[in-house]
């Protein structure tokens, strides 16, 4: 049996995928989406495969593109490690908004009738 080389550790298979779902801590499930002919059909078909990926320094959201990397098994599904963040996902922050703040925005038949009862009411410049 041969001993590895330090050259072969490079060999392993890379992906580039999305994250898809935190899955815990340092865990994150990655989506490859490809095409690929229907075998009888020919048509075209949208199919995806699912990794569950190692990611160490816990840095990375739902929608980075990532680089993962094949590894040695670190759990019962895990078995590719992030390996750089490609693309930042493009989020904002989550802010929560009132009823009030939603009644202020859209304008229903109470607002409507009260804002042009106020137009009416008020004295004009001549």
């Amino acid at each position: 049996m041969s001993s590895p080389t330090s050259g072969s550790r490079n060999q392993r298979k890379t992906q580039l995928g999305f994250v898809s779902s935190r899955s815990g801590d340092k865990s994150v499930k990655v989506t490859i989406a490809y095409k690929t002919p229907h075998p009888l059909y020919h048509k075209v078909v949208n199919r995806q495969t699912v990794l569950h990926v190692h990611d160490e320094k816990n840095e990375t959201k739902v929608g980075d593109k990532v680089e993962v990397m094949e590894t040695r098994p670190l759990s019962r599904l895990k078995r590719w490690r992030v390996v750089s963040i490609v693309q930042r996902a493009v989020t904002t922050d989550a802010v929560a908004i009132t009823e009030a703040d939603v009644a202020a925005q859209v304008p229903t038949k109470t607002t409507v009738a009260n804002a042009s009862a106020a137009k009416a009411s008020a004295p004009q410049k001549a």
